[in-house]
């Protein structure tokens, strides 16, 4: 399998890796030690890595443990013979000699190096593991015994953590269950036993999208979007010229608009008109796929991009990537990663960036390839104060609940006047949910005063359950 990352790619996740970390010594004699030291010391752990599950190198591997050196050291020059020879006489993880000074520093100035070097080591190795876009078990355990290694020598030095360490089972790759020895797999089983229900056909989806509250502008969009793919798909079976066309999308709107929604039916139509194959929604945020050190934030956005593939793999409040008051956030380097996967996997990926509108304007201007890529927006709009009476009724009707004519009328005056007053916290549809949620418990508590209880008084929502109109809560 061909990685994702290059080898210069990997060089520089490296070499900042290790310029960021040396930066934070200030014992000027363990920075020098540290610096001439560290090079050797974890491209001997790579040999350990890739000696895992006996897996066979490739002329990548090669290239990733040239990568691995920083300024001022020697850059290495190593042949496919003669990795293949190291690894298979690696001679087992050794605590590097400079971590020793390191504890010793950490014991005397009460700082965190050598707890913090483990995470790094941690990271540097992961790196190293997905040469071929896998972590394997093997790879993991590995990597988890080597900082066992060096937290053990740090708990006997009497130097707690100041946070909790990484989790190394977070990168494996889950591959699927081996197959029985008849065979045939657990999938396969279940399958026979459990026939899968068939996938909803493109009129049922679209009958699903008309459904939905409101969204008039945003239904027009996204048909408009499928018969223009559709239109395209014909074009190529008449062997028609077809200019180019990307299918990502920016989902421009307040919270609770929808945005998810329109995106796990849209992923649905996309396989169902045969642009993705298995049409899943993969929902992530900033924390899915950006995180606090170098080479760690490349390899959660890979795997959150495997997941997706297939599919649309959707980006919550993706403004919040695009960080312009820090050079070095770790969000740009998520953006750069996700930029390489939508070229790589082009072909069945869709990614959609929702968010604030005044918000995804900046977030697109961030990086020219977003400007490239991203350049079809759909805007979803407030829900009225008629809309959001009407998603309550839904909400009602769906949980098994009724409303009297005065119940109903108190409710259409409550969220008029919540739309009319609405700021910057307005939910939307999230606000609708919690009221709903609200008069259930409100009807609850009048309903537990009571003797006998019948069906109705049991489904019956009351004015007495409900908000008050003029409240805005």
């Amino acid at each position: 399998m061909k990685g994702s990352m290059s080898a210069g790619a990997v060089h520089k996740q490296y070499s900042d890796g290790i310029s960021a970390f040396q930066r934070q010594i200030s014992d000027p004699a363990l920075r020098q030690r540290f610096g001439q030291e560290a090079d050797t010391f974890l491209r001997g752990c790579a040999l350990g890595v890739w000696g895992r599950d006996g897996a066979a190198l490739t002329p990548r591997h090669v290239e990733y443990y040239n990568a691995i050196y920083t300024r001022g050291n020697p850059i290495p020059s190593i042949l496919f013979w003669e990795l293949s020879t190291a690894v298979a006489d690696y001679p087992g993880f050794q605590p590097p000699p400079f971590f020793n000074r390191m504890r010793a520093c950490d014991k005397i100035a009460g700082t965190h190096l050598s707890r913090r070097f483990i995470d790094l080591m941690t990271l540097m190795l992961l790196l190293f593991a997905a040469v071929d876009d896998v972590v394997s078990e093997g790879e993991a355990g590995f990597v988890n015994r080597c900082a066992e290694t060096l937290g053990a020598l740090c708990e006997k030095d009497g130097l707690g953590e100041d946070r909790v360490p990484l989790d190394v089972s977070e990168f494996v790759t889950r591959r699927p269950a081996a197959a029985p020895s008849n065979g045939v797999s657990e999938k396969e089983e279940e399958q026979t036993e459990h026939p899968p229900e068939p996938a909803p056909s493109l009129e049922e989806l679209l009958s699903e999208l008309d459904s939905l509250c409101g969204l008039k502008r945003v239904k027009e969009d996204v048909k408009g979007l499928i018969n223009l793919v559709k239109v395209r798909r014909l074009r190529q079976e008449h062997e028609l010229p077809v200019p180019p066309m990307s299918l990502h999308l920016v989902f421009m709107g307040n919270p609770g608009t929808g945005k998810t929604t329109v995106a796990r039916l849209l992923a649905q139509i996309y396989r169902a008109i045969g642009v993705l194959s298995k049409g899943q929604l993969v929902e992530v945020d900033r924390s899915g796929l950006v995180a606090g050190f170098v080479g760690q934030t490349a390899i959660k956005t890979n795997e959150a991009i495997q997941r997706a593939l297939g599919g649309v793999l959707f980006i919550d409040e993706a403004y919040a990537l695009a960080n312009h008051d820090s050079p070095n956030d770790f969000g740009r380097e998520a953006i750069e990663a996700l930029l390489k996967g939508m070229e790589d996997h082009r072909a069945d990926l869709v990614v959609i960036a929702a968010g604030y509108p005044e918000l995804m304007e900046g977030f697109i201007q961030a990086n020219p390839g977003l400007e490239s890529r991203f350049n079809k927006y759909i805007v979803f709009e407030d829900y009225n104060g008629e809309e959001l009476m009407e998603i309550f009724k839904a909400m009602c009707q769906k949980n098994g609940y009724t409303l009297d004519e005065g119940a109903e009328r108190a409710a259409a005056s409550y969220f008029q006047t919540l739309y009319e007053n609405r700021d910057e916290n307005f939910g939307n549809a999230r606000d609708v949910r919690n009221v709903f949620e609200r008069t259930i418990a409100r009807q609850s508590n009048r309903l537990a005063a009571l003797e006998h209880l019948d069906k109705a008084d049991l489904m019956a929502l009351l004015v007495s359950d409900l908000e008050d109109p003029n409240s805005t809560r």
